[in-house]
């Protein structure tokens, strides 16, 4: 596959190109991940699917520049999907399939939601609509072992002097008191394309209300694959049954 890694308003990104003519699938990681975190799973999946696929890392994580200075504003994830919706501009990409896991999960809905006309279909995997208690005790246990084990270090791995800073705008912002009322659901009504929602049934940072409610009111044809006793990383706990789901889904798709 052929490969192009360039650096676009301070993200790193990195453009897989194998299959002329057919659609890109965009991968948007987590609230700790990065390209590299993603291992092999989007060039599986661009693979089984005759797809090609752009990845990069969000401004603070992986190889991309730090984060900008201050506190995160609660509209953080719009002001993501803007920067997403601005690279896929530059490119000229017009037939997007957009895979996005947890925050990444989220930013694919607002993106979806605020410019329908270049996203063709989104997987979002253990999305977020709304914030939960059993997000917020995920991510208080997060920060103990944070505090408490080698995680600090695995993390600097890939994310290099910027863990620190980009771990505590995690936690930092979503357990503030003006975060408790973050509320995306009003994106949802604007999606148009086919979605998949893909969520651990074991989720230990959210409930199945963040898929039924997401199920229920986009306008677009919406399924769910749920997968038992995996936990808030499907491609990673389950990887081949993730891929099958997202193949198949895919595969419906007209292009």
């Amino acid at each position: 596959m052929d490969t192009r890694s360039f650096s676009f308003n301070g993200l790193a990104v990195h453009h897989y190109q194998k299959y002329p003519g057919r659609p890109v699938i965009v991968f948007l990681h987590d609230s700790l991940g990065c390209t590299a975190l993603w291992r092999e799973f989007p060039q599986q999946l661009a693979d089984a699917t005759q797809c090609n696929a752009l990845i990069y890392d969000r401004l603070g994580y992986g190889l991309s520049a730090p984060m900008p200075a201050g506190e995160r504003p609660v509209s953080y994830m719009e002001t993501e999907a803007a920067t997403l919706n601005g690279l896929l501009t530059h490119l000229e990409m017009e037939q997007v399939i957009l895979f996005g896991h947890s925050d990444g999960g989220s930013i694919a809905l607002i993106t979806a939601g605020k410019y329908p006309e270049r996203i063709k279909a989104v997987i979002c995997e253990a999305a977020h609509i709304f914030v939960e208690d059993i997000t917020l005790k995920g991510i208080r246990d997060a920060m103990h072992v944070y505090q408490t084990t080698t995680l600090p270090q695995r993390l600097q791995k890939y994310h290099g002097d910027k863990t620190d800073a980009l771990f505590a705008a995690w936690t930092e912002t979503w357990t503030r008191a003006d975060f408790r009322d973050w509320n995306i659901e009003h994106f949802l009504p604007e999606i148009t394309c086919p979605l998949l929602f893909i969520q651990g049934e074991a989720d230990e940072y959210g409930t199945m209300a963040q898929v039924e409610k997401t199920v229920s009111q986009v306008s677009g044809n919406a399924s769910q694959y749920i997968v038992p006793g995996i936990g808030h990383t499907p491609h990673k706990e389950a990887p081949a049954l993730t891929l099958g789901a997202a193949k198949a889904f895919i595969e419906m798709l007209a292009f």
